[in-house]
């Protein structure tokens, strides 16, 4: 078991919905998926991104693409075109969850390095 920061096992995207944002996280290899099924859960990513969060975070799986999307309301405070912060579209958010750490079996870990050629 080691522990790494989600980015080492998946990539994301970010962006705006209102004032919410979407956060799209998507695994390395396909053993990944039922892993961040398990693992990355809505409460998981709020206690995360409490600092940026104050509504509440709904998951939604894909498993068709190996993927989880969140959607955090009330990060943004306000909405893109009315907002005063300074990623008023979320677009860094999806590198705020990716520094989540988790502890991930080596196995995983070994699949992951060499799908990826890391």
């Amino acid at each position: 078991m080691a522990t790494i920061h989600l980015l080492e096992i998946a990539h994301g995207r970010s962006g705006d919905k209102g004032n919410g944002s979407n956060v799209g996280i998507i695994a390395r290899h396909p053993d990944v998926y039922p892993f961040l099924v398990k693992e990355l859960t809505a409460a998981r990513v709020k206690e995360h991104m409490k600092h940026v969060c104050k509504g509440e975070v709904e998951r939604f799986e894909m498993p068709n693409i190996g993927a989880l999307n969140f959607l955090l309301e009330d990060s943004l405070g306000g909405g893109g075109t009315v907002s005063l912060k300074l990623d008023a579209q979320g677009k860094t958010h999806a590198a705020q969850v990716l520094r989540m750490k988790l502890d991930v079996p080596d196995e995983l870990l070994t699949k992951v390095k060499s799908a990826t050629g890391a």
